[in-house]
């Protein structure tokens, strides 16, 4: 039979738990407070539990605890790339990011991904299956652990379409920013997606107030067709009109992603176009030079391209931002680190 997932139920769940196994609302409480604020790696460290309830906890549940295979620590800037087991073996990778403002976790939100986009490692390969609550939660905890110090922001900008794991994700979203675990406000929590339209429009609904940022890539249809499929299924105009309705419905601002892909998505009239679609909707595009993916055959600009991509865009009044280019020592392109493993 298997056995529930006991990290990845909310607080109202856990206490019908308890309360189904004959114990008091308060257990509920210190084993909510061990999962998500004191990060026990196991349940044999919940030492104000009795032994006889970690026993019954342990038959009639699965705690997630992910193992960690191998840490990138890169010198020049202390970017630490994760690489972690998931309880059924396969693997996942996750980031931290240290700024003046606080430590970044980039996470997970499955292993592997079927957006299929042409610039990103973790496409190669395609799905292997959506990450759990506690799964997406555990990448941030164990980082946490690690480092010995708070984590402060995240973005659902690793390996995967987080979209695609909605449900998933909306209790990922709940767990993370509860005031009785790692309490991290939403507006310090970023969900990147590729743009799945209807999916975007449901979000708007969920009186959030966290991020949203959209892959963008391409200033026009044909050539976003090009670099990701998802844009047959859903064009840029309906795309960008879910990001509109986000805005008016969250009143968070947009980020637009865009990675620049030499010689493919980086010219002049490129910016412009860019810059037409960005004036509208109340937004920010953070420009990524791309990581070079050698089974695409993308290199990244030369750096006076990306400075005049860059200056084009001010001149049209966007708010506009270079990513800074953090772990270029270790596997920094998203999904690298997973790839090369997997390729033994």
């Amino acid at each position: 039979m298997e056995r529930t997932d006991i990290k990845s139920l909310k607080r109202e769940e856990l206490c019908r738990e308890m309360e189904a196994l004959g114990e008091k609302k308060f257990r509920a409480d210190q084993l909510y407070q061990w999962m998500h604020k004191k990060l026990a790696g196991s349940l044999e460290e919940m030492t104000n539990l009795s032994q006889e309830l970690r026993r019954r906890l342990g038959e009639q549940y699965e705690y997630v605890c992910l193992e960690t295979v191998e840490v990138q620590r890169s010198q020049m800037d202390g970017t630490c790339k994760y690489l972690f087991r998931l309880p059924d073996g396969h693997v996942i990778e996750s980031v931290l990011m240290r700024y003046r403002h606080g430590n970044t976790v980039c996470i997970s939100s499955q292993a592997g991904c079927r957006m299929g986009c042409r610039f990103c490692a973790s496409a190669i390969g395609g799905l292997v299956r959506s990450l759990r609550p506690s799964e997406m939660l555990e990448q941030i905890y164990r980082i946490q652990k690690d480092i010995g110090e708070r984590i402060s922001n995240v973005v659902v900008m690793g390996t995967g379409e987080p979209l695609d794991n909605y449900d998933n994700l909306l209790t990922f979203l709940g767990l993370l920013s509860d005031e009785n675990g790692l309490h991290i406000s939403q507006r310090s929590i970023t969900v990147s997606t590729c743009g799945i339209a209807p999916r975007i429009r449901s979000l708007a609904e969920e009186e959030l107030s966290i991020t949203l940022a959209l892959s963008l890539h391409a200033p026009t249809q044909e050539k976003r067709r090009e670099l990701m499929p998802i844009a047959v299924r859903y064009e840029l105009p309906e795309v960008l009109d879910a990001c509109a309705y986000y805005f008016q419905r969250t009143g968070r601002r947009i980020t637009f992603e865009y990675s620049l892909v030499g010689g493919v998505n980086d010219s002049r009239e490129d910016a412009r176009l860019l810059a037409a679609l960005a004036k509208p909707i109340h937004s920010h595009v953070n420009l990524i030079p791309v990581n070079p993916v050698t089974e695409r055959g993308y290199v990244q600009p030369e750096k006076g391209v990306i400075r005049a991509f860059k200056e084009k865009l001010e001149e049209y009044g966007i708010n506009v931002t270079v990513r800074r280019e953090l772990g270029q020592d270790i596997d920094g392109a998203c999904g690298q680190l997973r790839r090369r493993y997997l390729e033994g």
